[in-house]
């Protein structure tokens, strides 16, 4: 199966981290592509305690202060030494853009790094020059040395299901029975907000892990569960369309605008039998559109 090269990651990143730490939500505030100056230099995600006493309830932000850099790593993106140091010059730039000097603290900031894989090169270079580190969660480690500020890496496929399923969706290689779990902790969100940072999330794991969605389509429950959480976003997308073709006043408008919702529910890796059921049609007349077959939907 060809790969997805288009996958937007980081904004599925900032909704798992949202929903990560959803417990201490009011206590947090989030500045996602940070600039730390005026050339393009940008820190993934920023967050910041509003309260700095503030204990955080999700493990990975045990380590953190009052001012946290958060760099993520899709699986295809390199992660070695010199991003380790790299993400450490953030940190310096940081501490050093406050208005006033020593404003920020160097105690009080964090660095977290995150990445599905373990960066087994950067472990092998910490091992070489006796940089020690510590694992006091699943997943976690604690850098102990050569750092100028607390720092911890993340590593995605290490992390416990129960309690991180957000940022262990953000693999290209998950199990159907995390799948499965997504799917159904997503349906047992009541919040609007909370709903619509998992779509996020649940778009970027369907198109990374296309084969599972393959899969699924032989489990009938799963395949309805899956529909069930999309079925809003669609409806939400059909009336969009039909204000729009209202607004026009052109038939031909609301056959384009179908079959572009139709090409974009595919691209989220719906096969053609999965959107004929959402949109009512015949999967025939969906597969004529996905193949170019036909450009408009009657």
């Amino acid at each position: 199966m060809m790969k997805d090269l288009n996958i937007q990651w980081h904004p599925g990143f900032v909704a798992a981290m949202n929903l990560e730490f959803e417990e201490n939500r009011s206590d947090l505030v989030y500045e996602k592509e940070y600039n730390l100056n005026t050339k393009p230099l940008e820190i993934d995600l920023l967050v910041i305690k509003k309260d700095p006493n503030v204990q955080i309830v999700n493990e990975i932000g045990k380590i953190f202060r009052g001012h946290n850099i958060i760099e993520y790593k899709s699986p295809d993106d390199e992660f070695d030494v010199d991003t380790f140091y790299k993400a450490s010059a953030y940190g310096c730039l940081y501490k050093a853009a406050g208005e006033t000097v020593n404003e920020r603290e160097a105690d009080d900031i964090t660095i977290s790094l995150i990445r599905d894989t373990k960066p087994e090169g950067l472990f092998r270079y910490f091992a070489q020059h006796e940089i020690k580190t510590e694992n006091p969660y699943p997943g976690i480690y604690y850098v102990m040395g050569a750092v100028l500020f607390p720092t911890q890496i993340i590593v995605g496929k290490e992390l416990k299901q129960t309690s991180h399923a957000w940022l262990k969706a953000l693999s290209d290689k998950m199990q159907k029975q995390e799948m499965r779990e997504l799917l159904e902790r997503i349906g047992g969100l009541s919040r609007k907000y909370d709903k619509e940072l998992a779509d996020s999330v649940l778009e970027v794991s369907i198109r990374a892990n296309k084969q599972i969605i393959e899969e699924m389509r032989g489990d009938e429950s799963m395949c309805d569960a899956l529909l069930e959480i999309m079925r809003p976003e669609v409806e939400k997308i059909t009336k969009e369309i039909a204000k729009e073709s209202e607004k026009k006043g052109k038939e031909k408008g609301k056959e384009e605008a179908l079959a572009k919702v139709i090409l974009q529910l595919n691209q989220k890796g719906f096969g053609s039998k999965e959107i004929a059921d959402m949109l009512d049609k015949e999967e025939e007349e969906i597969e004529a559109v996905l193949t170019g077959k036909e450009p408009v939907l009657a």
